[in-house]
């Protein structure tokens, strides 16, 4: 069995492969990221946020359900790390089905994960995690960082 970090990632691929098989349309509107504006909220789970906060870039607290922090000029800056709701979610009427259907079998992974690690199940909105990032993770600190100086 490997880390609770590569099992997650695990779950993303499979997820990742079947929204590239179904082939949802994108029209980088950026809508999936300000969720109060098209009435929608994005639900993590602790798994998830644990994954994202270890290298999140920095953000501004506090964070709302308005809109991802990470989401800058129109661009994701935590893309290798977002969770499953971003990884699904697209505004592709014909796909919404087909993504209802990929999100929920990840969730389940998710959270069969959690039961096999006895883990603490954990599903709420983002902005919840992202206020409380203090809070010790399930995930453990990346063993190798290097700071590279800004260039500009």
């Amino acid at each position: 069995m490997g880390s609770v970090e590569d099992e997650i990632r695990a779950i993303y691929e499979e997820a990742d492969a079947a929204v590239r098989a179904a082939g949802p349309r994108c029209d980088a509107s950026g809508r999936c990221c300000r969720f109060r504006e098209y009435g929608h909220t994005l639900f993590i789970s602790q798994l998830e946020a644990d994954v994202l906060l270890r290298d999140a870039p920095p953000y501004a607290k506090p964070v709302t359900d308005a809109g991802c922090p990470f989401q800058v000029e129109g661009l994701c800056t935590a893309r290798e790390d977002r969770p499953l709701g971003c990884r699904v979610y697209f505004c592709d009427e014909s796909y919404q089905e087909t993504g209802q259907r990929i999100s929920e079998h990840g969730l389940r992974q998710l959270k069969q994960l959690a039961e096999r690690r006895e883990l603490a199940w954990r599903y709420a909105p983002l902005h919840l995690f992202l206020n409380e990032a203090e809070r010790p993770s399930h995930i453990p600190p990346a063993k190798t960082r290097i700071a590279l100086p800004l260039l500009g």
